[in-house]
């Protein structure tokens, strides 16, 4: 059986989880998938899912630069993993918290961005900040506010972190 290649979030699938067989690879359904050669049961791959909000002060979006990987000292919107069972808009408003110190309360869904290849899904919103203070951390060692004209476009952290601040721009900045 063939041997799986690319980036995989989390540890991938070693062991069969219904009989502890040794997992293998094969096609199916047009893709490299974890089969165990005993059970014959599938491993589907699920996607990550993320969260962001985009949100301004003194109109100005509040963008911070990432302190780990991937994508290392690039700039970002506030952002980062849903935990199961919880709303996306929930995860949002707590990732702000965590990453930049920020209360938000989430306004509008902007996008949900998804791409060949990648296995983060990530929902972005527009949001407003009600409370607290920019407090930088281990994975926002900087934070800062930009006007939109000023947006360090060639630093972002991801492709849908520009394609979300694009749409953003183009709904609430034009």
């Amino acid at each position: 059986m063939a041997e799986m290649v690319g980036h995989l979030h989390g540890e991938k699938a070693r062991f069969c989880e219904r009989c502890g067989t040794r997992l293998g690879v094969q096609e199916l359904e047009g893709q490299l998938r974890p089969i165990c050669p005993a059970c014959e049961f599938v491993v589907y791959r699920d996607p990550k899912v993320a969260a962001g909000v985009i949100v301004t002060l003194n109109g100005e979006v509040v963008l911070l630069r990432r302190g780990i990987e991937p994508s290392l000292g690039k700039w970002v919107f506030p952002g980062g993993y849903v935990d199961v069972g919880e709303p996306t808009g929930v995860a949002a408003v707590r990732e702000a918290k965590e990453e930049v110190g920020l209360d938000v309360e989430v306004e509008d869904l902007l996008g949900v961005y998804s791409y060949v290849g990648v296995q983060v899904v990530l929902v972005v919103y527009a949001g407003r900040v009600t409370g607290g203070e920019t407090q930088e951390n281990f994975e926002a060692p900087e934070i800062r506010t930009f006007q939109v004209s000023d947006i360090p476009w060639k630093e972002l952290a991801f492709q849908s972190t520009g394609e979300a601040l694009r749409d953003w721009v183009k709904r609430y900045k034009a």
